[in-house]
């Protein structure tokens, strides 16, 4: 348990040379990460919503993340319509003591609905608190607020995955749905659902090559909590 007494600057850091390792070494995939068990916290964008199953971003993620020799065991912990309030209620029971390490991905049900910026930021808070009490390495997924409620509730919407990654020293990935956003204009709405809301199978695709760096390192610091 190494983990827990070494700054998590520090830690960040070795999980990101170790992530590099597991990416280049010629090692076999039983060998790097067969006992590993990863969470992703999250919503409709994490369940799937309107995929098949295989098209959804957990198995594709997985599905990369075995292409490239990594073998990690992805629980699917998404709830269509979860708010952050939702995700904190059911944490304790979705973290089975095989689970080594959570992706937090909420706060788009939050935004849509229009509910206090303060009131997510204080329910992510909570979660990442209870995960660390708990020494699980965290990798934060943040979403960007619409325009609908004003400029000054996306100004203060979109600065809660940042002042909380600052806050705790997490891995952030400050906008699951940026890779599709940084598509020409002329091309979004190939890669979403008809409600343009949910990416389709392509979206989620664009989604994983995105992440997939963050999602390295927390590997690394899976691995090395071991």
């Amino acid at each position: 348990m190494l983990y827990g007494f070494i700054p998590l600057r520090y830690n960040k850091l070795i999980g990101m040379i170790l992530a590099l390792f597991y990416v280049t070494a010629g090692v076999s995939s039983s060998q790097q990460s067969d006992s590993l068990t990863i969470l992703i916290l999250g919503d409709s964008l994490v369940q799937g919503f309107g995929l098949a199953q295989n098209d959804g971003l957990v198995n594709q993620l997985e599905s990369a993340l075995l292409d490239k020799g990594i073998n990690v065991g992805l629980i699917n912990g998404g709830v269509s319509g979860d708010t952050t309030a939702g995700g904190l209620a059911r944490l304790e029971w979705s973290l089975t003591d095989d689970i080594d390490g959570v992706v937090v991905s909420l706060g788009a049900n939050d935004m849509l609905r229009g509910l206090p910026p303060k009131n997510a930021k204080k329910n992510l808070s909570m979660i990442v608190q209870k995960l660390t009490n708990r020494n699980l390495p965290i990798l934060l997924v943040g979403i960007k607020s619409i325009r609908n409620f004003g400029m000054e509730y996306k100004i203060e919407f979109d600065r809660i995955y940042e002042d909380l990654g600052n806050e705790f020293d997490l891995i952030l990935y400050q906008d699951l749905l940026s890779p599709i956003l940084e598509q020409e204009d002329d091309q979004l709405e190939k890669y979403f659902q008809e409600d343009k809301l949910h990416p389709n199978a392509d979206g989620v695709s664009i989604i994983v090559d995105g992440i997939m760096p963050s999602f390295i390192e927390l590997i690394g610091l899976t691995k090395f909590r071991e």
